[in-house]
Formats: C-alpha cells, sequence, structure tokens
C-alpha cells in the first residue's frame, strides 16, 4: 500500500515576497489573497511523517498560517538567504516533540549552513535555546526517512547544482533555469509537479513561464503548479486564465492531496 502523501505550499514568492517593499505596481497593491506570496517554501505529508521543504525567513508565520507543527526533518534544496534563514523557528517544535531535527542538503548548503548557523551544530555551544538539529549529507542517491523514500534530483539554478525532490508520484522543483537529461527522466510519470517559473520574461537563473510550460509538456505530470513567482509575473486570476488546462499558479495555503 504506497504511502498517502499531501503537500502544502507554504510560500510562492522570490527572495523578496509579494508585496515588494515600496512598490505601487498593481500586483503588489492587489487585494486578492493569491496575490500575496511569502518566500518559496512547503511542507509534506508522507503518512505520519512532516517534511519541510526548505526553511526561510517566512517560516514562523508560514507553520502557524497553516497550523503546522510536526517537522521531522528539513529538506534543503539550496543555501540562498530565502530558503535557509528561518532555522532559528524550528525551535518551538524542537521543545514541543522534545526532537532532534535532522537537516538533509548537498554539501556546498550544509557548509554554508555549518557557517552561518554555527551555533546549532556545534556541540560544544551549549545554550539552552539554540535549535535542536544535525546535519545530513545527501547526494543523488535515494534516502530514507521513516517509511518515506525520497528521491533528491539534481537541477541548475543558473551555474549553481541544487536539488529538488521526488516523493512517491509527487515531485518539488524551485529555482530551476534547466534540468539535465537524467533528471527529466526522474521526473516522468508523476502525478504532480511543483515548478519554478519566475516571470514571463527570460531570466538568468530561473525558468520563465514559456520554459516552464515546455518541461511540462514534456514530462506529463497530472497537473503541474507554478511557483517561485515575480511580482512582475502579473495578477493570479489573469495569468491563470492564460495557462494550459494542465498547468495552474501555486499559492500561498494551497493543499494537494496525492492519491
Amino acid at each position: 500500500m504506497s504511502t498517502p502523501l499531501q503537500i502544502t505550499i507554504l510560500g510562492t514568492g522570490t527572495s523578496q515576497g509579494i508585496p515588494v517593499i515600496g512598490c505601487r505596481c498593481k500586483v503588489c497593491l492587489s487585494q486578492n489573497p493569491k496575490d500575496q506570496r511569502l518566500r518559496t517554501a512547503a511542507f509534506i505529508q508522507a503518512g505520519d511523517t512532516g517534511l519541510s521543504i526548505d526553511i526561510g525567513p517566512d517560516f514562523r508565520r508560514q507553520m502557524l498560517d497553516n497550523q503546522l507543527t510536526d517537522v521531522h526533518a528539513v529538506l534543503l534544496t539550496h543555501e540562498h538567504n530565502d530558503h535557509i534563514s528561518g532555522l532559528d523557528d524550528i525551535r518551538p517544535v524542537n521543545f514541543l516533540y522534545h526532537r532532534n531535527i535532522p537537516i538533509y542538503g548537498g554539501e556546498r548548503t550544509l557548509s554554508e549552513m555549518h557557517r552561518r548557523f554555527y551555533y546549532a551544530f556545534d556541540p560544544a555551544y551549549q545554550y539552552p535555546g539554540k535549535p535542536l538539529v544535525h546535519s545530513v549529507l545527501i547526494d543523488t542517491n535515494p534516502f530514507t526517512i521513516g517509511e518515506v523514500n525520497i528521491q533528491p534530483v539534481l537541477v541548475d539554478h543558473g551555474d549553481m547544482p541544487i536539488f529538488g525532490y521526488r516523493i512517491g508520484s509527487l515531485a518539488y522543483i524551485t529555482d530551476a533555469k534547466t534540468l539535465p537529461g537524467e533528471s527529466m527522466d526522474a521526473l516522468r510519470d508523476l502525478d504532480v509537479l511543483i515548478l519554478n517559473a519566475l516571470r514571463f520574461e527570460p531570466h538568468k537563473t530561473h525558468l520563465n513561464v514559456e520554459e516552464a510550460i515546455r518541461i511540462c509538456n514534456e514530462l506529463k505530470p497530472r497537473h503541474c503548479y507554478l511557483t517561485h513567482i515575480s511580482h512582475e509575473m502579473g495578477l493570479h486570476d489573469d495569468v491563470n486564465a492564460m495557462l494550459p488546462e494542465n498547468i495552474s499558479l501555486a499559492y500561498d495555503g494551497l493543499v494537494v492531496k496525492i492519491s
């Protein structure tokens, strides 16, 4: 029997979030909640196991807004600030569940975590309020958390290799610009693909809408949700009306169940 999966999209914005401070564009002024985007992150419930994908500066608010608490592990895509800077907000989870939480990531990402959050990873640093975490190095080999099988998927964030993740028929890819052939092969036969699409105009380090649609058309998931969205994309409802039937913009708080 397969593990029931549910993904909550915690945030769908870029590193600035939406609205952007000081911006008066129609998206930043929109009163539609779907146009208000926290930094990109997600939470996967796989059976009894809760997995946070990235833990950025909005992590506390995202967990509160979605009434989530039970984190068993954090899966990091890469080390940019909007994906890691909320590490200290894992502390209430430590206290609530008396749990030391593993942080999974690639070598470069974990090295940056140890540098920036040295106090959390150094056992010699004694302070009762520090995050209780430990790092777990991953590569492209699959690994297991509890009874959940996880396949890391290598993608290119410009000239920077980073990780996406596949769990069963669900995959989560953010901040990608290109997907190597072997990663495309690892993403076939999906029910749900979460994929970044920054805006309509090309970008050096992120997929735009045209590129994301091309990837979705090749992979043919049952449905593709676009994330990591800039205010330059346009209004949520306007853009959604332009997209193919099996592709739509994700929004903060979206919950998708995968049978």
